[in-house]
């Protein structure tokens, strides 16, 4: 028992991370209807500008961590917001009016450039990050195994609860959210009435982008290594989450993220770990074939 209680507690830490995420994919989907297969590479990049942002605030005497977090956050939110800013603007935008076919290779080129783009800057080799974050719980014992909570996975769970409902209040109740609603909805119609149809998609990419940063620090601090391969096995993890859990909707995304976390941490301790990602994808196909809108997910009715 005490042994599931611990692979309980890493698969949903392992599946908050993969539903910030996840996020990123269902809004832009929703929004413009496009998967945006270069989002695992702004995660990517998220990471690798917290290492860096650690090491300028080591060099500074910045050593109290909430303030060096919180540091960390913002200034990798900066960045990736900016990235993800840039992405919406060279490889969506111009494509708009073009076949669905053209953005979506323009989205896999730009994929492809971001992982060459941080290996020419930052190396092939892995970068790592000592410990910044130590310390647990003690849940409870069994047997002579303890479980463990730890202080990193408690700030996990509790911020990816905060920004899920911060960002649902957003699209729920603000301007933003209900222009973003229209778009989604007829982006033609939402010109008419007056809304900035170009802007609200480029706010759409960089909120998406931004959690997508949280995601890349909190992955930075957990497994205390980056490469820039990570994004893409990580980004299709994502995107499989949120096609699980409906792509299209915040909470299924959020559902499908936990879903993929726990079915890793399961599949890893009590089977093989080697094929953790062929149960992961073996989901996504059950999934696909007996349910294609998604757990949470609604068909799209196409009116006449």
């Amino acid at each position: 028992m005490a042994y599931f209680v611990q692979q309980l507690i890493n698969g949903v830490t392992l599946g908050m991370i993969y539903g910030l995420i996840a996020i990123g994919y269902t809004m832009v989907y929703g929004i413009i209807g496009m998967i945006n297969f270069a989002h695992g590479e702004i995660y990517m990049i998220g990471a690798f500008i917290s290492i860096i942002s650690f090491l300028f605030l080591g060099w500074f005497g910045v050593t109290w961590i909430p303030l060096a977090l919180m540091i960390v956050l913002i200034v990798t939110m900066m960045f990736t917001a900016f990235y993800g800013w840039s992405l919406e603007r060279t490889a969506y935008r111009p494509l708009r009016g073009a076949p669905r076919l053209a953005p979506l290779i323009s989205a896999i080129g730009m994929s492809i450039f971001l992982q060459n783009y941080v290996q020419l800057l930052q190396g092939a080799r892995n970068k790592p990050l000592p410990p910044k974050i130590t310390g647990s719980i003690e849940i409870m014992e069994q047997a002579g195994f303890t479980v463990q909570l730890s202080y990193l996975q408690i700030l996990i769970i509790v911020l990816t609860l905060i920004l899920m409902v911060a960002f649902s209040t957003i699209i729920g109740k603000t301007a933003l959210g209900r222009a973003q609603r229209a778009c989604e909805q007829d982006r033609g119609m939402a010109a008419l009435i007056g809304i900035n149809v170009d802007r609200t998609i480029s706010i759409t990419f960089i909120m998406g982008a931004s959690l997508a940063a949280v995601a890349g620090v909190m992955v930075t601090l957990y497994w205390g290594v980056v490469d820039f391969f990570i994004g893409f096995l990580a980004g299709l993890k994502a995107f499989t989450a949120a096609v699980l859990g409906g792509i299209g909707s915040l909470p299924g995304a959020m559902l499908g993220g936990l879903l993929i976390g726990l079915i890793e941490a399961f599949w890893s301790g009590y089977f093989s770990i080697e094929y953790k990602d062929v149960a992961v994808f073996g989901i996504l196909v059950l999934v696909l074939i007996f349910r294609p809108t998604g757990l949470l997910g609604q068909p799209e009715i196409e009116k006449v």
